[in-house]
């Protein structure tokens, strides 16, 4: 399992705007092969920068799989005006979360987390 973490930089007169064209295309993302749930925030010192992290199943169902659909093509195409400038991607694995002592035993996304 990995997680996509996409950085989002909106025009901060267009956030309000970003959010409701966000959640009209959420759809093409839930519906992409390999998707396990996203999270999309707005940072806390800059709310016009969001972080979208989103679960996948493998980097294949990601880059090339949603990235090369036209699910894909819609949803950028529905967003790419609201960013300020171009968008960051990258992936980690999950094994790079662990839980603290006094959380439960389900890390991000309520995946286990392998114990030491």
């Amino acid at each position: 399992m990995i997680y996509e973490i996409a950085l989002l930089p909106v025009h901060i007169e267009q956030v309000e705007q970003f959010k409701r064209a966000f959640a009209e295309v959420a759809p093409l993302l839930r519906r992409a092969k390999g998707y396990g749930g996203h999270m999309l925030a707005p940072g806390i010192e800059s709310p016009e920068r969001f972080n979208l992290i989103v679960r996948w199943a493998s980097l294949e169902d990601h880059t090339p799989g949603f990235e090369a659909s036209d699910d894909h093509q819609a949803f950028m195409l529905a967003l790419e005006k609201y960013f300020s400038e171009e968008p960051t991607v990258y992936h980690i694995e999950a094994a790079a979360f662990s839980a603290g002592e006094d959380e439960d035993q389900n890390g991000i996304f309520g995946v286990a987390v392998p114990q030491p």
